[in-house]
């Protein structure tokens, strides 16, 4: 008769994979907003970039289009897209004189989220490291990490417009660093890089052999007449840059995941194929992206652009950006660089006014008192607690609103 004991069940634990990983955007600030909702009150949600929600609609056009293409869209397709709808990127790569992208340079996905993880998973051996901007969009450090390299975080200046520093990128490249990202326009700041300031960056990285990915799915949302260059269009022919794009924002289809990834630079790829083989390998584990949301590029790309009549003066989104700014700098001890681009405020609460010790804290205080949603500046990798990210997609009396609650909040608060 066996009369071992039973043990006790061990707690269930996470994967060491998961050790550093985070994405605060959706983070324990959020659960207790969840938990307000559940009793009832009203949450103003400013912690992500969600168009939907505050009426900003994806053109007619393109839902007729997903809906006339059910029939057909009910199987897998090839697993780096529709030919239809890689044919319409390639030819938006041509109008951004990104040069010689051809059908199978390019990968459609679930997302730009779900390509931003596949290329860290069939680039990085365990402790690699990748250069990415801080303040980031997290889930570039989050995909490092889990892909088992290391995420290191050049700064950006906020005197110059958020930047890149090229001094610190350059003293921040070590014999690991595999890959520099570019996040243009930048989601956090909004800022839009001028292309010389993008040269630089290629300059360090063809001068130590490293890709380059480069974030660009807010390239068509942008104010004050900025225009925006595509670092595939700066880059040499023996570079390799891998550009992400989607449908997420410039036409209000986030809950489509309907997302691609470009591959430029011909000498580049010759020397890229090992790697580019480990793409198509994970592009063809999961199968295929959504295929019905595919049938939204080709019409997305190819028709009217109504994204300009929302950026333009008279749009939404210069109006809300413009008020966000006006409310932003007008608080005693705030300041905020205005955005060129995106969607996003990231002001500066003055530390010698503040003392914020914890900036988790701080918008979790804001939430309890006055039902507004932020996120802390240190969930973006920025290394100090005196910033917050502000979304600035409600309408521009619901915006001025939020932001008279957030000055009264920050009239008495202290740490």
């Amino acid at each position: 008769m066996d009369t071992t004991q039973p043990t006790e069940p061990q707690p269930l634990k996470k994967s060491n994979k998961l050790h550093n990983v985070c994405y605060d955007i959706r983070g324990p600030v959020l659960d207790h907003a969840k938990r307000l909702e559940d009793e009832g009150q009203r949450i103003l949600k400013l912690n992500i970039g969600n168009p939907a929600p505050f009426g900003f609609e994806a053109p007619e056009e393109i839902l007729q289009d997903v809906m006339r293409n059910l029939p057909t869209a009910q199987g897998y397709c090839d697993s780096k897209g529709l030919y239809s709808a890689r044919k319409a990127i390639m030819q938006e790569c041509q109008r951004k004189q990104i040069p010689n992208v051809g059908i199978e340079d390019i990968y459609i996905g679930n997302g730009v989220s779900e390509l931003i993880v596949m290329a860290m998973q069939a680039l990085l051996n365990d402790g690699d490291e990748v250069l990415i901007p801080a303040p980031d969009y997290p889930l570039w450090t989050a995909a490092a990490h889990l892909s088992g390299g290391h995420g290191v975080h050049y700064r950006c200046d906020e005197q110059a417009d958020w930047a890149p520093d090229i001094a610190d990128i350059r003293a921040k490249v070590t014999s690991r660093t595999r890959a520099i990202v570019i996040i243009n326009p930048n989601n956090p700041t909004g800022a839009v890089y001028p292309p010389a300031v993008v040269r630089e960056v290629l300059d360090i990285a063809q001068e130590h052999n490293l890709v380059v990915f480069s974030d660009e799915i807010y390239d068509k949302i942008l104010y004050d007449g900025v225009e925006h260059t595509a670092t595939g269009a700066l880059a040499d022919d023996d570079q390799l840059v891998i550009t992400m794009n989607g449908l997420s924002k410039s036409y209000r289809c986030a809950g489509f995941r309907s997302g691609w990834m470009t591959i430029s630079g011909t000498l580049a790829k010759q020397r890229a194929q090992d790697f580019i083989q480990g793409l198509t390998m994970l592009a063809s584990m999961r199968l295929c992206a959504n295929v019905p949301a595919q049938h939204a590029i080709q019409t997305a790309l190819g028709g009217y652009q109504s994204i300009n009549d929302l950026i333009l003066p008279g749009g939404r989104l210069l109006a809300q950006r413009d008020i966000t700014i006006e409310k932003l700098n007008a608080i005693p001890g705030v300041s905020c660089v205005t955005p060129k681009g995106a969607l996003y405020a990231f002001p500066r609460l003055d530390p010698k006014v503040f003392n914020i010790k914890d900036d988790q804290q701080l918008v979790l205080d804001l939430l309890l008192q006055e039902k507004i949603l932020l996120v802390q500046g240190t969930a973006f990798n920025w290394p100090e607690p005196d910033h917050v990210r502000i979304v600035t997609l409600p309408w521009a009396d619901q915006l001025g609103d939020a932001l008279d609650r957030f000055a009264n909040f920050l009239s008495h608060y202290r740490q």
